[in-house]
């Protein structure tokens, strides 16, 4: 449905209500914009109310206003360029009201991954990490900054993590040696979607071990090799991608497994703050 959207719209013209047809004549006009509208932005766009919108998607086949959007987005996620999103970015946000506008976007993703997120799964994912043998945590380009952040609290809660470094394909594989039937890799994946997490991936798999994705939809090559996953939409009109949604999904998990360890997390971050007092790691402030 998501190939197809403009398609639909089209195809189903005729039957569309008044304010229905403004809507749909909006999006086959400025679907590039429209992928990334709230349905209160799309609707005063359109000149139609809110639900008006919210109703229009479930017309078109589509269980709610989200999911009209993220088939939207999928299918402009191949047609634009960095370039093109650049410029769609300049059309979309007046200068003087970029900053507002994109956390706005940002608190958008929020309400969205919390309003449909699977905590069933994430309960499963945590129990994977806490019963693996050893975690390797793998994300490249934009990604790579999530999984440092990841590797960084979890180096803290454990011992058994590696961060794989992604400089150079060769080197990847020979920090991924020993990975086995035991062990998780945790592959964080958005858009544009690297050809080298996928092959590291399929290396880990091949050596049997279980693979937990974060990625942004079930259409990501990563959540199709995933034995569990977790999701976050990161996408927005411009040249960067939104990790907000995938720092707040991570900042669950970390606190989730710390509370899982109980009074052993408890005793490590009570002998971190003895090493970093005794060493004058942070300095002492006024009061102390």
């Amino acid at each position: 449905m998501a190939k197809s959207i403009l398609h639909t719209i089209e195809t189903n013209m005729a039957g569309f209500s008044k304010g229905q047809k403004r809507i749909a004549n909006y999006i086959l006009e400025n679907y590039d914009k429209a992928a990334f509208l709230t349905a209160s932005k799309l609707g005063k766009l359109a000149e139609v109310s809110e639900s008006t919108v919210v109703r229009f998607a479930s017309e078109l086949g589509y269980d709610g206003y989200p999911s009209m959007q993220r088939a939207l987005q999928e299918m402009i996620r191949s047609r634009l360029t960095s370039t093109q999103r650049i410029q769609a970015a300049g059309d979309l946000f007046d200068r003087r009201s970029i900053l507002p506008s994109v956390v706005q976007s940002d608190i958008e993703k929020l309400r969205l991954m919390a309003s449909e997120a699977n905590q069933s799964e994430f309960d499963r994912v945590v129990d994977q990490l806490l019963s693996c043998r050893h975690i390797y945590i793998l994300g490249v380009r934009s990604s790579s900054f999530v999984a440092g952040y990841l590797n960084f609290y979890m180096h803290l809660l454990t011992e058994n993590v590696t961060l794989v470094q992604s400089n150079a394909a060769g080197e990847i594989f020979e920090q991924l040696l020993r990975i086995g039937p035991e062990d998780v890799m945790v592959a964080i994946s958005f858009p544009r979607y690297s050809r080298v997490t996928l092959n590291t991936v399929k290396f880990a798999q091949d050596r049997g071990a279980s693979i937990i994705a974060i990625t942004d939809n079930e259409l990501s090559p990563v959540y199709q090799m995933a034995d569990a996953a977790l999701l976050a939409p990161c996408e927005m009109i411009s040249f960067v991608d939104s990790m907000v949604a995938p720092l707040s999904l991570v900042n669950a998990l970390l606190i989730a497994i710390g509370v899982r360890l109980g009074t052993n997390a408890a005793k490590t971050f009570a002998e971190l703050e003895d090493i970093w007092n005794a060493y004058d790691v942070f300095g002492k402030t006024d009061d102390e």
